[in-house]
């Protein structure tokens, strides 16, 4: 059984983007010694599963195979967490430090976050990675799962250089575009994106300043840069997220942002991803960001946002879809009741 504090690393990415390819090489490193892996794959055959064993004989693996597992009211995938930190470690290997679970291309990550609710006791740190591909670039963003992706990831990682070698300068703007908060890896060098995809959590970038000036990026994408006009007390920001949250609902796919509440001596951190938020904790940094929100959501008008009660805490800056004309196409829904 493993002691130490884990990262668990949600790995994301639409259909052929290279997860398989960018988890292999993990696996073949010779830090995968303290790695567990769960694959999760629409269909009844796990091919991924059969390419990683190529790569990672000794390595953890667990198949969960009942479907995309976003879409479970109840899947075995705490199950599957649980036993892989409870069990043993082999003698002769370190203890489990990181667990990765590759997601089906077409796995929203807010669900798949709410399931691991249950799994508080084990105090895991928990990061969503998700690949860009820069072979199709923005292409697949018209897909809702591929934004949802994009949105809700801590570190975007962009894959398949050496098909495009010009794209990474051009990747690290339209990343930014998409999700401002998120860490953008982009290097032509691919054992330096492997080693940062899934560097440990506690070495991440901090949290950094936004700036003002949005470019559109997304034709139903729309991102908010949230200033707090001064010092707000907590009931009143722990009220306005949740009637964000209840608001937008399966339409808001990221919240993050810093926030000076009258209770805390340091900003609070506050994140969701969707509607699944994390604890506000205080940041330590010794010059933290000036307070801020970064709201990203779907098919939404200023007005849903602006108008969340309780009103005049906050200023609004928008980055809003290029075009407002088209009615939006149907939505399926995100979240699971």
């Amino acid at each position: 059984m493993s002691v130490d504090v884990i990262d668990f690393f949600v790995l994301t990415g639409f259909l052929g983007s290279g997860k398989t390819s960018l988890l292999r090489d993990v696996l073949s490193a010779e830090t995968a010694s303290d790695t567990a892996v769960i694959v999760n794959e629409a269909g009844e055959i796990g091919l991924d599963g059969v390419l990683l064993r190529e790569s990672g004989d000794d390595v953890p693996m667990a198949m969960l195979s009942n479907g995309c597992v976003c879409c479970q009211v109840g899947s075995d995938l705490a199950f599957t967490i649980d036993r892989l930190i409870m069990a043993p470690r082999p003698a002769g290997l370190p203890p489990l430090r990181r667990i990765i679970l590759e997601t089906s291309g077409l796995s929203m990550p807010g669900p798949v976050l709410r399931q691991l609710a249950t799994l508080a006791e084990h105090r895991m740190r928990v990061a969503v990675i998700a690949t860009y591909d820069l072979t199709r670039g923005l292409a697949v963003a018209t897909f809702e799962e591929a934004a949802a992706q994009w949105a809700a990831a801590h570190r975007i990682i962009a894959t398949k250089a050496d098909l495009a070698p010009q794209a990474s300068t051009e990747a690290l703007v339209a990343i930014a575009q998409l999700n401002p908060v998120a860490e953008a890896i982009a290097d032509a060098d691919r054992a330096a994106v492997v080693s940062a995809a899934f560097a440990p959590l506690t070495a991440s970038l901090p949290l950094r300043e936004v700036a003002p000036e949005l470019a559109a990026a997304h034709p139903r994408l729309a991102l908010c840069l949230v200033r707090p006009l001064s010092e707000i007390a907590y009931a009143d920001l722990a009220s306005w997220l949740d009637n964000v949250a209840g608001r937008l609902g399966e339409r808001l796919l990221r919240i993050k942002g810093l926030v000076k509440v009258h209770e805390a001596p340091r900003p609070l951190l506050v994140e969701s991803v969707g509607t699944v938020f994390s604890p506000p904790r205080q940041l330590t940094a010794a010059t933290p960001p000036s307070p801020f929100i970064v709201v990203i959501a779907r098919d939404i008008v200023r007005a849903e946002l602006e108008q969340v009660e309780p009103t005049g805490l906050f200023t609004f800056s928008w980055r809003e879809p290029e075009s407002r004309t088209a009615a939006p196409r149907g939505i399926r829904a995100e979240w699971v009741t």
